[in-house]
């Protein structure tokens, strides 16, 4: 849309999903339970999805990757054990207030670390499609411990 155009902002504006409106009819996983708030359906998003993913302790995904999707997801409450690579080699855990970045075809597992509470957390797609690939590969016991470094972020 061109700056000078006019526009009936106030049905394709801002749009406002509360915490009591999110839809549970997505794909779920047994020991997970997903919510969708940014759809195409119930906002009018054409690029992104956003919702929300809360993990039972002890609970994980097995290995799979999301295709062409970048994710992000940020972690509310819990601990998240974020294991990937070919083989689920490397293996690093955020916590609350943490985001964790997850590369197109990147085979990964997403687990609950804590035995005792549940793991909640935002994930946000660059896609409405719901890609998922499962992947039968074996997996590696003792997965090497990788620290989300950077120039500009010490190891802790």
């Amino acid at each position: 849309m061109e700056p000078d155009e006019k526009h009936d902002w106030r049905a394709n504006g801002v749009r406002i999903v509360h915490g009591d409106e999110l839809d549970l009819n997505t794909p779920q996983t047994p020991g997970m339970t997903r919510a969708a708030a940014i759809t195409h359906a119930r906002t009018g998003a054409t690029k992104i999805w956003a919702g929300t993913v809360t993990i039972q302790p002890n609970a994980k995904t097995g290995a799979h990757h999301h295709g062409a999707l970048e994710s992000v997801i940020y972690v509310v409450k819990g601990r998240a054990r974020m294991r990937w690579g070919d083989r689920l080699e490397y293996v690093a855990e955020a916590g609350p207030g943490d985001f964790i970045y997850v590369p197109p075809y990147v085979p990964h597992q997403e687990i609950n670390a804590a035995a005792d509470e549940p793991l909640e957390c935002v994930l946000v797609r660059s896609d409405q499609e719901a890609v998922v690939v499962n992947l039968d590969i074996p997996v590696v016991e003792a997965p090497e411990t990788v620290h989300w470094v950077d120039p500009i972020h010490r190891a802790r």
